[in-house]
């Protein structure tokens, strides 16, 4: 699976020595109901596929967020989605990485992102917000630091003259959702390189 290649990769040095640190992975969201199966909520959506495929119970309820921890490869993972609501998810973020310690290069953020095609991945070490509020949230509460990787996860764009934030709160059919978690989740593991020349994962080219 994407996620559980990401940590290895990542943790890999850490993973030798005798006490590794820990990694948070903060996906982006809006809590209640009706935010369910949204595009705006891929990002909760990756945290519970994580959690469930290495049996990590999202089960407490810590910096506003729905937390949980666990280990993979001996390596502690700590996994939270913030109940801030989107605009607001630094609010939790910032005072997690905080409560741990947590230089922010151990700080993975998950969010959507149009500006990539649906079912589309980028891992980047650092960046902008690109006028992503949840983003411009959580670096306002990392006091402007962006040098944290965060995970993006391409939605597409909306067709015609829809307006984007209609788009946002509109979930996913089922051929976008197999795309974007199915084979992200299950085909990537494998064929995921960030050092890769390509600039995208197309998932949806995947074999199954």
């Amino acid at each position: 699976m994407l996620l559980r290649q990401i940590p290895r990769r990542c943790i890999y040095t850490a993973a030798a020595s005798p006490e590794p640190r820990p990694w948070l992975f903060v996906g982006l969201g809006n809590p209640g109901d009706k935010f369910m199966g949204t595009r705006h909520n891929v990002g909760f959506e990756f945290i519970d596929a994580f959690a469930k495929s290495h049996e990590i119970a999202m089960d407490s309820v810590h910096c506003k967020a729905i937390f949980g921890k666990g280990f993979v490869n001996g390596v502690p993972v700590f996994l939270a989605k913030p109940q801030t609501y989107m605009n607001l998810s630094g609010e939790s973020s910032g005072p997690l990485a905080a409560y741990y310690k947590l230089p922010l290069n151990r700080v993975l953020v998950l969010h959507d992102d149009m500006d990539l095609p649906c079912g589309v991945l980028r891992l980047n070490p650092l960046g902008n917000h690109g006028r992503h509020n949840g983003m411009k949230s959580v670096i306002y509460h990392f006091r402007g630091n962006r040098e944290f990787p965060r995970l993006r996860i391409g939605i597409g764009r909306p067709a015609g003259q829809m307006d984007p934030k209609a788009f946002l709160l509109q979930k996913f059919n089922a051929r976008a959702r197999e795309r974007v978690l199915s084979k992200g989740l299950t085909e990537s593991a494998r064929c995921f390189n960030k050092e890769q020349k390509y600039k995208h994962l197309r998932l949806q080219t995947m074999p199954v």
